[in-house]
């Protein structure tokens, strides 16, 4: 094996690794990235406030104007700070939004995508605990919210762009569930299937698939689930999340077979 192909080797398997191992040296910018990341939370700095000047941080790492450079183009890219230019510009700690971590880690599936079956086990686990942790908790303004969305797919489609309208905006309630839920980690999880989802070339192909779609037994499972979080009754809307699943998991898997 050559040297370009033993690096184009050692560089896949890196950007496969879901972590850094103890012994392995972190790249020099990547490190003071992390010390920019300590600073922020020791010097308790919030969205908006301003970061040293680069010169200041050069100093206080130790670190070249090429390191700093490249390790604030990283805290950028992962949107913590966020540089304006001009009178009264420099580099301002940012506030992420859960929108861009989702943009991020899609990308990462952009040349091996997870397959439906995939997407599902992740759903099928995790939904039914996001509807049970919301069993009596949703409030008035957010149960409008989502009886809002339910108006969007509650009637036949008129026409192709519509259907697929709908059928996204059934995504939504399930995403506007997992953005209510009152555990962040497992409302971002289920968000982030529901944005694979959205990405996924097959399953866009079966949200615009002119055969009928399960847009009835759908609205039956969210209608009871609602009517469940709203008593407070926390088995039953687990148990209806459950069969949600399982039912969209077979049926996206059969018209995948029709399409594929």
């Amino acid at each position: 094996m050559t040297d370009t192909e033993e690096r184009a080797k050692t560089s896949s398997e890196d950007g496969k690794r879901l972590f850094t191992p103890a012994g392995k040296t972190k790249r020099r910018p990547d490190a003071i990235a992390d010390l920019m990341k300590d600073f922020i939370r020791s010097q308790g700095l919030q969205p908006g406030d301003r970061l040293p000047q680069e010169r200041d941080l050069m100093d206080r790492f130790k670190a070249a104007k090429g390191t700093v450079r490249e390790a604030m183009k990283a805290l950028e890219t992962q949107g913590l700070i966020f540089t304006r230019s001009g009178p009264g510009g420099g580099a301002f700690v940012a506030a992420p939004s859960a929108r861009h971590a989702m943009e991020l880690l899609s990308t990462h599936f952009f040349f091996n995508p997870p397959t439906l079956s995939n997407i599902y086990a992740i759903r099928k686990a995790l939904e039914p605990e996001v509807a049970a942790s919301l069993s009596g908790r949703v409030s008035a303004q957010q149960l409008a919210l989502l009886e809002r969305t339910i108006r969007l797919y509650d009637h036949p489609p008129v026409d192709p762009d519509e259907q697929y309208r709908q059928r996204v905006a059934e995504l939504d309630f399930h995403s506007q569930l997992a953005q209510f839920c009152p555990n962040p980690l497992l409302g971002f999880l289920c968000g982030l299937m529901h944005n694979l989802l959205r990405d996924l070339p097959l399953a866009r192909q079966i949200y615009a698939d002119p055969a009928p779609s399960s847009r009835e037994e759908g609205l039956s499972y969210q209608y009871r689930l609602m009517a469940a979080l709203k008593d407070g009754r926390t088995e039953d809307a687990r148990a209806i999340a459950a069969e949600h699943m399982a039912f969209a998991e077979a049926y996206m898997l059969a018209r995948a077979g029709t399409i594929g």
